[in-house]
């Protein structure tokens, strides 16, 4: 990935070069963080479940808790952004983040699965608040013909973090309850102390970017508040289906990582006898969207990105069959696969959205962030189903959601202004 940064230099107004290579190297560590945390959900959702003897319409409101953070937050946190810098506004997210991961030991101690959900919010808010600062910085820094290669290097590390949480929860977090089998309040003490761990990272990291010297831009900000905004985003039709898009792609994605390890724990599928066991095997799930992004950046080249997002949403769709047709390693490995097939889904909706928005691709880029929210509510529809016919048979839903993904790439993606 040396190539995404072909210089690691750019030449400011007054022929100044401005190397942002060390920049750059320290971003990769919040997208590992977000990452990180983001998927050890996957592995609260079946330990919460069995605590509280939750449905799975109710272990679900996880996800809602969560990803309702990016669409309640991610304009406020704009705000905040544009008044304090995009340094300020990522120290701001982790510091926030942080106080989240420590509401998790009360939660535990009160045995409270509504503070559970509180706490978790509270860290949504700070790593979207991170989101907000760190994406938009990345693309800054360097060349703007180069931003999409540098987003897509971060977004590596972010992958990353996901397939690493999976063990991390599944020692720290399930192997310690199920050896707590006295009483539920001893098993929800699990949690707090991974969760202090990751507060007192967040906290380091915090204290680190307060005192790093990072390139302040501020050209981009002048530009977006001197333009004259005539019209609106919203006049975009293939902005419109993107945030579409960018809602069922969040929404199946988080839906499907959400129900692994209860599915592999039934006996028809892998009937894995305990929950750490079934744990370690999302890192497949995540690492698929790791390994295909690389894939995927090369193969992207050569072929056109709306073809390659409806080939993968197609690809998707047929696995997502497979495992609802049949049992044991089958129906195990044909929906991990759907990892692979979700690896380039995100930048190339999110890119091809914005495509021709001109003057509007800030507002057009907010609108695709608050999309988000489909990781939210997408996982708790998935959620009663499960509980009224099945987890495996629940898995339509998320084929309908490729479906639309599927004609967004071939079709929907074309730009037009309405």
């Amino acid at each position: 990935m040396a190539s995404s940064l072909p210089t690691g230099s750019v030449q400011s107004n007054n022929g100044v070069n401005v190397d942002y290579r060390f920049a750059l190297t320290s971003l990769t560590s919040l997208f590992f963080m977000w990452g990180f945390i983001t998927c050890l959900n996957d592995i609260l959702i079946p330990h919460l479940k069995g605590i509280f003897d939750l449905s799975y319409a109710q272990a679900m409101l996880v996800q809602f808790c969560f990803f309702g953070a990016y669409f309640i937050v991610s304009l406020p946190a704009g705000s905040l952004v544009k008044k304090v810098g995009f340094q300020r506004g990522i120290v701001t997210g982790l510091i926030i983040a942080a106080i989240g991961c420590l509401l998790f030991y009360p939660a535990a101690s009160m045995h409270s699965y509504p503070v559970f959900l509180f706490a978790l919010f509270v860290l949504a808010s700070g790593i979207t608040i991170l989101q907000v600062s760190a994406n938009p910085y990345v693309s800054c820094l360097g060349r703007s013909e180069t931003a999409s290669s540098r987003l897509t290097l971060t977004q590596a590390f972010n992958s990353l973090g996901t397939t690493v949480a999976p063990f991390f929860g599944a020692y720290l977090i399930l192997n310690e309850a199920a050896g707590a089998m006295a009483t539920a309040q001893e098993k929800a003490a699990a949690v707090q102390m991974p969760y202090v761990m990751l507060a007192a990272m967040l906290l380091v990291l915090a204290a680190i970017f307060a005192w790093l010297k990072l390139p302040h831009i501020e050209e981009q900000q002048a530009h977006e508040k001197t333009s004259k905004q005539v019209g609106s985003a919203w006049g975009y039709s293939h902005l419109v289906l993107g945030a579409v898009g960018i809602f069922v792609y969040v929404g199946a994605e988080v839906a499907i990582g959400s129900f692994l390890v209860n599915y592999f724990h039934e006996l028809n599928i892998e009937g894995l006898e305990t929950e750490a066991a079934a744990a370690k095997y999302i890192a497949y799930y995540w690492g698929g969207a790791m390994v295909g992004r690389f894939i995927g950046g090369l193969a992207m080249q050569k072929i056109a990105a709306g073809k390659a997002l409806a080939f993968n949403a197609v690809a998707a769709m047929v696995l997502i069959v497979v495992t609802m047709m049949t049992e044991g390693n089958v129906a195990m490995w044909s929906i991990l696969l759907v990892g692979l097939c979700n690896s380039i889904m995100f930048p190339t909706i999110f890119s091809l959205a914005v495509t021709g928005l001109g003057r509007h691709t800030s507002q057009g880029s907010g609108i695709l962030c608050l999309a988000i929210v489909g990781g939210a509510i997408i996982p708790v529809i998935q959620g009663f189903l499960a509980d009224s016919m099945g987890v495996q048979m629940s898995f339509f839903l998320p084929v309908i959601c490729y479906a639309f993904i599927a004609y967004y790439g071939l079709k929907g993606s074309v730009p037009k202004n309405v």
